[in-house]
């Protein structure tokens, strides 16, 4: 090997052995993790749907909240600004559930930080919820069982102020519902696995519980209400500490999702919920960025050397024990999750991702997502 063969061998080494660690000493919490079942769990809770433009999905998924198996919630509806029938059918449901049913309507308002904004939606409804408990989906997403707020709720303690979910996607036929799929489990294995080990960066607003005590103390929003996204995810990482926080995982507490149809559609998505790990705490966002460099130059270094005629054995056998690794945690984590038929195609759905990504960061450094797209 000449010089330059022995600079990008030594860089394949590190990246490798970075990916490893991440895997064996990060992620590999979550093959641990266990469902303690508690019989103290009647606390009653509001629900929080935050609605524009989401007439038909609410009509479909909100009789699937009314019908959960719990003592005491209500559903608190927040129309933000809707041009079609939300608040129609929104009302619809008040008068069919008045004992459980709050609505809040958003009207237009001239703060140029609030235009457009879910976060001004979400701070309404929160100050209008009777309840202590507050349980956040979105309007497209279904529980997946009858018991998604018990299951939720029973993370609640003294101390737990916080409770991370998990959020699928509906299983459907084609490759990019496979890439829809494979980059929710990625993200819930890093932020489940992060919290696991005492450092919660993140979670997912289709499934995620905290108390109005901790976003009154915190005072909300606030520090972060003229970024466009993060009401969930930012809002997190402000608050959550490794005493406050906890992680539901049984399948009962899963919500499902109505996936994007089109790559277009998945990226203007991701855009957004990408743009903004840059506001994440220091430590946060070198973990990750770490990773995604990792695993961009592991796959690049090792394309490069794979061809060379010098020590590509060893270099066959560096890849094959790194993505063994990788599967393995991945299979055992689809398994926990209930994601099904994403472990064949691993490699080719990681190298996909990775380069989406790449196109969506390229994206945002020339044009700042503007809308609110869930």
């Amino acid at each position: 090997m000449n010089v330059g063969q022995l600079v990008i061998f030594g860089l394949f080494l590190l990246f490798s052995l970075s990916l490893l660690c991440y895997y064996l000493c990060i992620f590999k919490a979550l093959l641990s993790y266990r469902q303690f079942i508690k019989t103290n769990s009647g606390l009653p809770v509001s629900i929080i749907i935050c609605a524009k433009d989401e007439a038909g999905n609410l009509a479909k998924f909100l009789p699937e909240i009314y019908r959960q198996n719990y003592p005491e919630f209500e559903v608190v509806l927040i129309d933000d600004r809707s041009i079609d029938d939300t608040f129609d059918v929104m009302q619809d449901f008040k008068e069919r559930f008045p004992d459980k049913t709050r609505l809040v309507k958003v009207n237009f308002n001239d703060d140029e930080r609030l235009r457009g904004n879910k976060k001004y939606a979400l701070t309404l409804g929160i100050k209008a919820a009777k309840y202590p408990y507050l349980l956040f989906t979105d309007a497209d997403c279904r529980p997946a069982s009858a018991n998604w707020i018990q299951q939720m709720v029973q993370k609640f303690s003294d101390s737990k102020q916080l409770v991370l979910g998990y959020g699928k996607y509906q299983a459907q036929t084609g490759f990019l519902n496979k890439l829809i799929r494979f980059e929710t489990v990625q993200t819930a294995l890093q932020y489940v696995s992060y919290a696991l080990k005492g450092m919660p960066y993140m979670g997912v607003g289709r499934n995620l519980a905290y108390t109005k005590d901790l976003f009154m103390e915190n005072n909300g929003f606030y520090s972060h209400l003229d970024i466009l996204s993060g009401d969930d995810d930012l809002f997190v990482n402000e608050v959550a500490t490794a005493n406050n926080t906890a992680v539901c995982l049984h399948p009962d507490s899963f919500t499902i999702s109505k996936p994007k149809q089109s790559f277009g559609d998945f990226v203007r998505q991701k855009r957004r919920h990408i743009g903004t790990a840059q506001y994440y705490r220091f430590k946060h966002r070198l973990l990750l960025a770490w990773y995604y460099l990792s695993l961009s130059g592991f796959w690049l270094t090792a394309i490069v050397l794979l061809p060379m005629p010098y020590q590509w054995q060893i270099v066959l056998g560096i890849v094959f024990v790194r993505l063994a690794t990788a599967w393995y945690i991945n299979y055992k984590v689809n398994k926990q999750l209930q994601e099904f038929g994403l472990n064949f195609w691993f490699p080719l759905l990681e190298i996909s991702l990775m380069l989406t990504q790449f196109y969506i960061f390229i994206l945002n450094l020339f044009k700042k997502p503007v809308n609110w797209t869930k």
